[in-house]
């Protein structure tokens, strides 16, 4: 399957992302903060087939994330994922994501098909 890198500040949810992923075949490489997955994904170029990154986070968000994935590789399918309390402030988020090159998005709370739903799509569309 795939070689992934989550990136989501929140402990609880990647790990569990993670073992979902996994379930599902793919080999992942987690990351607590933005900054930890631009290291991991700028210390091994091209080992990578798709990210997935929370939009909200403190220190550098999802959108500046992607802006970046997307400036070290232009075709990396990248998943942005947001949601919680604040649902206004989700959207505005996962719409300033897609603005900035994410190939699918998905709010949370969600479920395994959803997550492959949305893998398999950014996989199959690419960047924006």
């Amino acid at each position: 399957m795939a070689r992934i890198l989550l990136i989501d500040d929140d402990e609880l949810l990647r790990d569990t992302l993670l073992q979902l992923l996994e379930l599902d075949g793919h080999q992942v490489t987690s990351a607590a903060d933005g900054e930890e997955g631009l290291r991991l994904f700028a210390a091994r170029p091209g080992s990578f087939d798709a990210v997935i990154t929370d939009v909200l986070m403190p220190g550098m968000d999802g959108a500046r994330i992607i802006v970046e994935l997307r400036r070290l590789q232009p075709q990396l399918p990248i998943v942005a994922i947001s949601g919680g309390r604040r649902v206004l402030s989700s959207q505005f988020n996962l719409e300033t994501a897609v603005l900035a090159g994410a190939s699918s998005q998905l709010s949370k709370p969600f479920g395994r098909q959803e997550l492959q739903g949305a893998l398999r799509q950014a996989m199959a569309a690419g960047p924006r």
